[in-house]
């Protein structure tokens, strides 16, 4: 019984080889088709028409319209140019074709604009918005578009934010296979602004859209351009890629070299890479086997000082035409060194959603072919694991079109070492593979249908957004000129008119006068306020000097005390001389800073050392700062921090130069910080709160308010646990 299964499986197996023959093309007879491309109505043969068999080959027609290709019964003949729609025939005999094709209609004429108006405008928001959103969702970047539109709809746009728009309506639907509309859009943008870039974005959709003739003549006239040296490299390999596409090896070589040539000269390493590795491609598709040889070789090395991804890609490049040339030892290692470093990628690599799209640069793809590449030189024992490894790999990332060929290469090897036992096994995994590819390739094509049908309603959208745009300027136009006719034929409006104005006019200045007296007058009550603070700061700080030299008579030390007492009359005599001022130059603030400083280390020296650092490259006398602004937060700091420290602490005041217009200042002690000070005044009921830091944030408050954010201080803990406190203050210039 088991005989005949084997037996019955292998007869399936067999029909479904014939099957596959049968429908191949290359059991079909081919001949040479002649044709002929005329315009419907006048009958006149066109030149540089695109002919193309899909798959099998490319012509374009010559001067008198006419054509050879190699075709057979059946085939679809595809008939592609830009002056006219596209035209599908079945070849059904071998007799001449006559195609006679219609001219679409042209590209619709520039908007023009007599005058700008003033507008809050988004344009460029919604346009950025777009571009970020180009490779993500192509609707969403669309709808952006279609927003930047509305924002200037009924307004009157300029030519830049036109050809803008429509440049980045192409750029989505190029990346998302729609070359047709991105024709379109291209063209629109250049008919409102010529750019050199926009044009080889068109010569491009020419190109994915088969149009080779259009693409080749848009890169040519480009090349009589002022190019810059990457844009001419662009052009040169675009010429390289149509003449290849169009099976023209020898153009395609040329035109790839001469790009070579420039980007070699100034030195665009990608740019490099990628045509040795095209040049190659191009000897291959040509036969020249041992130039392609050195040209890959080139671009291998090359790939290797770029990024992991792009040495991945040509790694599996030149794998592939290792397998053309039948040198599977060099392809197999190649595909391993590839498969090593996309594995290392990880997730670096996203795949692009597209529509019915194939990623060949997947770890299964690759254990597939190198699978292949031992079952090429009959080495089954050697593909097995591989083909196991890649079905594993393609049934996590649902890979159906890999995990089909896969499993169907299995179960032949099985089939042919014998084991039919794991050949029936993997076909019948195989049959619910390809089940499972018909509906998900179902789902797709409905998808691709439903997503262009989309894409085009808002193209469609924007389009008419664009004439409801033109409707309302003409209409704008026109309410403006009767305008003009009403204000010529009724003076006495005008001088209605003139009238409101200059009594809008005297109440505005009116208003004016009236908000610059209040200013005025807010100005000299923070004079005023100032000045009560300033005058308060003095006795305060008096007080508190007075204070410390108490302190040297209580403990009988009369030489301190005269010595305090002469270094305090110095200090109070540069105070007084500059209290009458509202600023002094950032020295003699520093001067004084350095005597207070040092009489309060005279009279702690047992509780801190101090430095005062000025950075040499700040001109002290260009700033200028409020009289006594920094004394108490210095003061703070010794009497409030260091004073209570057990050990004996650090001083520190630095000014330093931020940039040319601002100072930033700071003073930084490692006393016990400002929490357990607080704790400490609680605790030991100190008899009076520090008036001085409460005086000196009321001046910062008056002076910023005056003189816009000249003065801004932050106060903040040095250490983790608290302790320590530092003051950043940053003083401008004017």
């Amino acid at each position: 019984m088991k005989y005949y299964l084997f037996i019955f499986f292998f007869f399936l197996l067999s029909i479904k080889s014939v099957g596959f023959s049968q429908n191949s093309p290359s059991g079909q007879k081919t001949f040479v088709l002649k044709g002929k491309v005329i315009n419907s109505e006048s009958y006149m043969p066109i030149a540089r028409v695109n002919i193309e068999i899909s798959g099998k080959g490319y012509t374009a027609t010559n001067l008198s319209g006419e054509f050879q290709i190699e075709a057979s019964i059946g085939d679809e003949l595809v008939v592609r140019s830009d002056e006219f729609k596209t035209v599908y025939y079945t070849i059904k005999n071998q007799e001449e074709v006559i195609v006679k094709v219609e001219n679409v209609e042209t590209e619709s004429e520039k908007i023009t604009t007599s005058r700008k108006t003033n507008y809050q405008n988004y344009f460029q928001v919604y346009i950025d918005s777009a571009k970020a959103y180009l490779k993500k969702d192509a609707q969403k970047s669309i709808e952006y578009v279609t927003q930047a539109f509305e924002n200037v709809s009924g307004k009157s746009a300029t030519s830049h934010e036109n050809a803008l728009a429509y440049e980045t309506l192409g750029d989505i639907n190029l990346y998302w296979q729609l070359p047709d509309l991105a024709i379109s859009n291209y063209k629109e943008s250049i008919a409102f602004k010529s750019e050199l870039d926009t044009r080889i974005k068109l010569a491009k959709a020419y190109m994915q859209n088969g149009n080779y003739q259009e693409s080749i003549s848009v890169f040519k006239k480009l090349l009589n351009e002022k190019l810059t040296a990457y844009q001419q490299v662009e052009v040169y390999e675009g010429l390289g890629d149509n003449y290849k596409l169009i099976n023209d090896a020898v153009k395609s070589v040329f035109n790839y070299q001469k790009g070579l040539d420039i980007a070699k000269q100034r030195k665009i390493s990608p740019k490099v890479t990628d045509l040795n590795s095209k040049i190659g491609q191009a000897y291959a598709q040509g036969g020249a086997i041992e130039e392609a040889q050195n040209y890959f070789d080139n671009s291998l090395t090359l790939s290797k000082g770029e990024n992991k991804k792009r040495a991945a890609e040509e790694k599996s490049k030149v794998a592939d035409f290792y397998n053309q040339t039948q040198d599977f030892e060099k392809e197999i290692e190649l595909r391993q060194e590839a498969l090593d470093e996309i594995q290392s990628l990880d997730d670096e690599m996203p795949e692009k959603k597209g529509i019915l799209t194939e990623n060949t640069l997947t770890p299964q793809r690759q254990n597939y072919k190198i699978a292949n590449a031992y079952v090429l030189q009959n080495k089954y024992e050697e593909a097995i694991p591989f083909l196991k490894k890649s079905i594993e790999e393609a049934d996590e990332k649902e890979d159906l079109v890999v995990e089909k060929d896969a499993t169907r290469k299995l179960s032949e090897i099985y089939r042919d070492i014998g084991d039919y036992g794991k050949a029936a096994e993997s076909y019948e995994r195989y049959v619910e593979v390809v089940d499972e590819l018909y509906i998900k390739k179902e789902q797709e094509l409905s998808q691709a249908a439903r997503f262009s049908k989309e894409i085009a309603l808002k193209q469609n959208r924007i389009t008419s957004l664009e004439n409801e745009r033109k409707l309302k300027e003409s209409r704008y136009q026109l309410a403006f000129e009767n305008q003009e006719l009403i204000q010529k034929n009724n003076t006495i409006q005008k001088w209605i008119i003139a009238s409101l104005v200059v009594i809008a006019l005297l109440l505005l200045f009116t208003a004016y006068t009236q908000r610059k007296t209040a200013r005025q007058q807010q100005y000299a009550n923070n004079l005023l306020a100032l000045k009560s603070l300033r005058t308060q700061m003095n006795p305060h700080f008096i007080f508190n000097a007075l204070n410390s030299v108490n302190s040297f008579i209580a403990r009988s030390d009369e030489r301190a005390a005269n010595k305090y007492l002469s270094e305090f009359s110095q200090l109070m005599r540069s105070v007084l001389e500059n209290s009458e001022e509202d600023f002094i130059p950032l020295s003699k603030e520093i001067e004084l800073l350095e005597l207070y400083t040092k009489l309060e280390h005279f009279r702690f020296q047992d509780k801190f050392d101090y430095e005062i650092k000025v950075d040499p490259s700040i001109n002290v006398e260009d700033f200028v700062i409020p009289p006594m602004l920094l004394q108490p937060y210095v003061e703070n700091a010794v009497w409030h921090g260091l004073r209570y420290k057990e050990e004996k602490g650090m001083l520190k005041i630095h000014f330093n130069k931020f940039n040319e217009e601002t100072v930033l200042i700071t003073i930084e002690d490692d006393g016990i910080g400002r929490e357990k000070s607080k704790a400490l005044k609680t605790e030991h009921q100190k008899k009076q709160k520090s008036k001085g830091m409460g005086n000196i944030k009321k001046r910062i408050a008056i002076l910023n308010e005056m003189y816009q954010d000249k003065v801004d201080v932050r106060v903040e803990d040095v250490f983790e646990n608290q302790e320590g406190t530092l003051v950043k203050l940053t003083l401008k210039k004017d």
